[in-house]
């Protein structure tokens, strides 16, 4: 047993190790698990084992556990070592065996990691640029997901899928996700915000849609010592004939606190806010064709109009974008907009493997943008796990030296073709593909199998 734990570790570390060696090692692993006094026994899918196996699926487009444990069995295979089963009951039990604090803890591990390897010149007017939002998952129909995560009310039972709202914090420069919360399909982008708002670091900027701006949220990052540059929020009339004017359609205005204790606002959290606030508020004209917004409204903390101009401003804002590209990379491209497990502790788990995956690929995308003179955000992410998948089994065969020229010829190709910058473009929102003729489920399956059967 122990033999063949050692093969599969050497084999992981050979193949997915070398591209991560620098964002996740064995050795912070092994940390990890040690400062979460976890212990384990000696299985052949132990904690490691099962980690890099459990990267591996959802990296592969074939995300079913028999691929994972096929992959397995072909890393020991001509070892002469025994063959483990082609059952999938030992790697499923090893996973849902994974503690959700120890995946935790490694996704905010590549976060941090891939965030110190940012030097100043790639900063934003020399600060770090964070840009938060929302989006949904759907998973399996189960009782235990439909607890834990309900379907839209608006669905019959029986007709949906259990649906769980993230939130997440990018960063700007890198792309790597650095913060996430979980919680049911109503809550509302506010309140997972303020579950994320500890993650900022002094002079972090965050960049957010209207969602976010609000009263207490504004202080609340500024008494971080960060600074905010929100869309305004569309409950607020815009004028420019109130505040003080500091440029053209920039000026400076008073927000009071509200009257009334907001939603989501306890009393002593309420009581703690200022009477007023003084805020830059920057307005706009979108004039590109397909645009569907045509007038834009900023709201900003960052106040000092000779070191932050209007239209650096603008400009960052137009980069909050990116997050919807990140978004549709996560949940589009590596495939985590339908989760595969089956209980809610998976799920969870699921997700922070998902975005663990999504920070390694963002961390090659980076050693290969900064070795070869091309911005890391600009490279494909597809381009760059089709890369990684077709240079593992290279990496699996090769020698020790050799697998550093082969690693070396990996970052070489991914930074070879970038994504061409496309400002302003835009589409019409159609769809050629035509979809199936079949009908929505408006019934359950059990009552639809009785219709055929009495039809």
């Amino acid at each position: 047993m122990t033999l063949r734990v050692q093969i599969l570790k050497d084999k992981f570390s050979q193949s997915l190790g070398l591209p991560f060696k620098e964002l996740l090692p064995t050795s912070a692993i092994e940390q990890a698990l040690a400062e979460l006094k976890i212990k384990y026994k000696q299985r052949l899918f132990d904690p490691i084992v099962t980690l890099w196996a459990f990267l591996s699926q959802v990296l592969d487009t074939d995300k079913t556990c028999h691929n994972a444990v096929s992959k397995i069995i072909t890393h020991l295979a001509g070892e002469e070592v025994e063959i483990p089963s082609t059952d999938t009951s030992a790697y499923c039990q090893a996973r849902s065996r994974l503690p959700e604090k120890l995946l935790e803890k490694l996704f905010n591990y590549s976060a941090q990691n891939l965030e110190g390897k940012v030097t100043q010149e790639h900063l934003w007017c020399g600060r770090n640029v964070k840009v938060i939002d929302g989006s949904t998952v759907s998973m399996p129909d189960t009782v235990e997901n439909q607890k834990e995560y309900p379907q839209p009310s608006s669905q019959k039972p029986g007709c949906g899928f259990p649906i769980a709202k993230i939130g997440v914090i990018f960063s700007l420069v890198t792309g790597a996700a650095v913060a996430l919360c979980i919680d049911v399909l109503n809550t509302h982008d506010i309140k997972l915000a303020r579950k994320l708002y500890s993650f900022l670091k002094p002079n972090d900027v965050l960049v957010g849609d209207r969602a976010f701006c609000a009263y207490a949220d504004i202080f609340t990052i500024k008494k971080l010592n960060c600074d905010a540059v929100f869309r305004k929020h569309q409950s607020r009339t815009t004028t420019m004939r109130k505040g003080k004017l500091v440029g053209d359609c920039d000026k400076l205005v008073t927000w009071y606190k509200p009257k009334g204790c907001p939603q989501g606002l306890s009393k002593d959290e309420f009581d703690a806010l200022p009477s007023a606030i003084t805020v830059r508020e920057i307005s706009y004209y979108i004039v590109i064709p397909g645009f569907r917004t045509q007038q834009v409204s900023l709201i900003t903390t960052i106040l000092d109009k000779a070191t932050y101009s209007t239209l650096e401003i603008v400009g960052l804002y137009g980069k909050r974008w990116d997050v919807e590209l990140d978004l549709r990379h996560i949940k589009t491209t590596l495939g985590m907009d339908i989760l595969r497990c089956k209980t809610p502790s998976m799920i969870r788990k699921e997700i922070h493997v998902y975005l663990l995956a999504y920070n390694l690929l963002r961390s090659l995308m980076w050693s290969a943008g900064t070795i070869y003179s091309t911005p890391p955000n600009r490279l494909s992410l597809q381009g760059t796990r089709h890369h990684l998948i077709n240079f593992i089994p290279k990496l699996l065969a090769a020698t020790s030296q050799k697998c550093l020229q082969i690693y070396r010829t990996l970052l070489k190709v991914i930074a070879h073709k970038a994504v061409p910058e496309r400002p302003g473009r835009s589409e019409p929102r159609v769809r050629k593909r035509r979809p199936k003729i079949y009908p929505l489920m408006t019934k359950p399956r059990h009552e639809l199998r009785k219709q055929l059967q009495t039809a």
